[in-house]
């Protein structure tokens, strides 16, 4: 990685880690997005997993008595089916393909959340075991957060509760997909290494976001981390086809 790659990624994690402490999202896929720019993004996935949950002990004081176990649950059920084939499809593609993929679902992803798609009915077990399946794979490339917080959002969850629950669920569903990821090929042992670079970064965007010092509330912080990420989709798909 070049000096120009290094400092641009290190504003990109700096960037995302301070959108995750403020609104409980987005740090993955800020980014990989991000990084589709300007390498790989699958050299930066499993940085991210490390990352992420790195930083749900940073957080996990501050949100754990807003945790909704019963949702947590069923997502975990879901993502530990969907994760192997997700990891399996990634891997057995090129890179111009890669980032294809990644920039129209997470295009599709923003248009979804911001258009303000509403669930009137409460949820039981099989959808957020459906959802989880579909966030499962998306997790492949380290962006099992944007359908999740899709299906929160849609349900008007409280502000505490969506971003606790949505922490520890990164939490146990990186803990489960680092071994898959390790043995996939997609964790080597330089991901190590450059995450603990990233770590401080990491923890000064973290610290500042969780201050809420913007006069913001998160749920409107949360369009503005939404609309970013459709900006990085379509200079990603503006690259590829040029």
């Amino acid at each position: 990685m070049d000096g120009q790659t290094a400092a641009f990624m290190a504003a990109a994690c700096l960037l995302a880690a301070f959108v995750r402490g403020y609104s409980g999202f987005g740090f993955s896929a800020l980014v990989v997005s991000a990084s589709s720019l300007m390498m790989n993004p699958l050299h930066v996935v499993g940085v991210v997993m490390l990352c992420e949950f790195g930083m749900t002990f940073q957080q996990w004081r501050g949100v754990r008595a807003d945790v909704d176990w019963r949702r947590v649950r069923a997502l975990m059920l879901g993502a530990a089916l969907g994760l192997p084939i997700g990891l399996w499809a990634i891997t057995r593609v090129g890179v111009d393909t890669a980032r294809a993929v990644i920039s129209v679902y997470v295009l599709v992803m923003c248009v979804v959340m911001l258009r303000g798609w509403q669930i009137r009915s409460q949820q039981g077990f099989g959808p957020h075991l459906g959802v989880g399946v579909f966030a499962g794979m998306a997790n492949a490339v380290g962006m099992a957060g944007l359908p999740v917080a899709s299906y929160f959002t849609a349900q008007g969850m409280a502000s505490g509760v969506f971003r606790g629950t949505l922490i520890a669920y990164f939490a146990i569903l990186d803990l489960f997909s680092l071994p898959l990821m390790w043995g996939s090929g997609i964790i080597q042992a330089d991901t190590f290494r450059l995450a603990i670079g990233a770590l401080p970064l990491m923890v000064i965007g973290i610290w500042l976001g969780g201050k809420h010092f913007l006069a913001t509330d998160p749920q409107d912080f949360r369009k503005f981390a939404i609309a970013l990420l459709a900006f990085l989709a379509v200079i990603n798909m503006v690259k590829l086809v040029l």
